[in-house]
């Protein structure tokens, strides 16, 4: 057995011997599913089988919901199915005239129902064939119609009465009712329309009617805004954004953990000055890439290992006091499993870290500060050095 498989095997063995159902309510100082990580990477596509127990070691310790990003481009990358070469037409459905493959998302549905993890899904990334700009990775949809085609489409895969749980009798079902509408679009490497406020409100709008059609129970939620992400919530506000979305997405990146709150506070000022002031805020990512010393990122945001286990034993306390007076609904820590390589900073950020020769994958220091973090909100931990799983 290759040493990887080896290790794969063994980190399997051991998360599952933690798994155990949510502690009693009564121990919490959050709902179930507050705390989350975000799944991409080594986790999603191509190789992912090798890496099915870190799903395992996640739920062992304390993650209660996934982020992972469900790309537009990889289910409908034709527009017909005369345009699918005939040697893969066996992997696409026919959905609304659109051939379709769910496999990438089906994958990481499944690994998470297994272990009874919800999914947030991030829908970003049009076809060629659906893009303002056919050659254009970062383009927006040039129609927000065929944005919310898909969007249904993924309703009927894994809302309440989706296929794929039909399809999988013998897992536990786990619908998906919240979607999050693309991934900071303020940003031109994810949205290349700038400025972008007017063009991604069409594209929500049209998102939001669409889920809320196929499924009563649905959340729409805004993509993750970055940076001076106050000031991009108050352009859509101004681009007739309100009652397009039930909840914000924010990724409050910067130095300090209290920076942190006081960006959420920003935010639910401008959500207030748009008489918006009852929409929950979810903090979608979350993190502090411990880069220093080994690859570039902005001075202050990057820090060390010892210093990324710090923040965030800093930060997800002071988001869970506050929760109930700014309606914190979420938090997802960016992310669990990285490849330490570079050149981007964010390749240090996982809780788990894959060595550059995909060889072996090794716990962060700030994993332990997560593991105390969960448990102690879910009213089951007695201290750093003597934590026990919640059980």
């Amino acid at each position: 057995m290759p040493p990887r498989t080896r290790l794969v095997v063994a980190l399997a063995l051991a998360a599952l011997a933690f798994i155990a159902p949510p502690a009693s309510a009564a121990g919490r100082s959050v709902p179930h599913g507050w705390l989350g990580a975000q799944a991409d990477g080594p986790m999603t596509g191509a190789g992912a089988a090798a890496f099915d127990g870190e799903w395992s070691l996640m739920a062992a310790s304390g993650v209660e919901n996934v982020r992972a990003a469900f790309y537009w481009s990889e289910a409908q990358p034709y527009r017909t199915l005369d345009e699918v070469p005939p040697d893969r037409r066996g992997a696409f459905r026919d959905v609304a005239g659109v051939p379709t493959d769910f496999a990438a998302s089906d994958q990481v549905v499944a690994a998470a129902a297994r272990r009874h993890l919800g999914v947030l899904p991030v829908v970003q990334r049009a076809p060629g064939w659906a893009r303002e700009k056919p050659f254009d990775i970062a383009s927006p949809p040039r129609d927000p119609a065929t944005f919310a085609a898909f969007m249904r489409a993924l309703v009927g895969r894994y809302g309440p009465q989706g296929s794929f749980w039909a399809e999988r009798p013998e897992l536990p079902r786990m619908v998906i009712h919240s979607w999050q509408i693309w991934n900071e679009p303020d940003l031109d490497l994810y949205w290349s329309r700038q400025p972008f406020q007017r063009s991604y409100v069409k594209v929500l709008r049209a998102a939001h009617r669409a889920l809320h059609a196929a499924d009563g129970r649905a959340r729409t939620v805004l993509a993750g805004l970055p940076n001076e992400s106050f000031k991009s919530l108050r352009r859509i506000y101004r681009a007739g954004g309100k009652g397009a979305f039930d909840v914000i997405g924010l990724h409050p990146y910067t130095g300090k953990p209290s920076n942190v709150v006081k960006l959420v506070k920003l935010a639910r000022k401008e959500a207030r000055r748009a008489k918006d002031a009852k929409r929950p805020i979810w903090v979608t990512e979350l993190s502090w890439p411990a880069a220093t010393g080994r690859a570039h990122g902005p001075p202050g945001f990057t820090t060390t290992d010892k210093g990324q286990a710090t923040r965030l034993r800093q930060a997800i306390p002071r988001l869970a006091r506050e929760r109930k007076r700014l309606r914190i609904g979420r938090v997802y820590w960016y992310t669990w499993l990285s490849e330490a390589r570079g050149p981007s900073a964010f390749d240090f950020s996982g809780l788990r870290r894959l060595s550059p020769d995909r060889s072996k994958v090794a716990s962060a220091p700030a994993l332990a500060a997560f593991q105390f973090s969960a448990e102690e909100l879910q009213g089951c931990a007695k201290s750093p050095e003597d934590a026990t799983r919640c059980r």
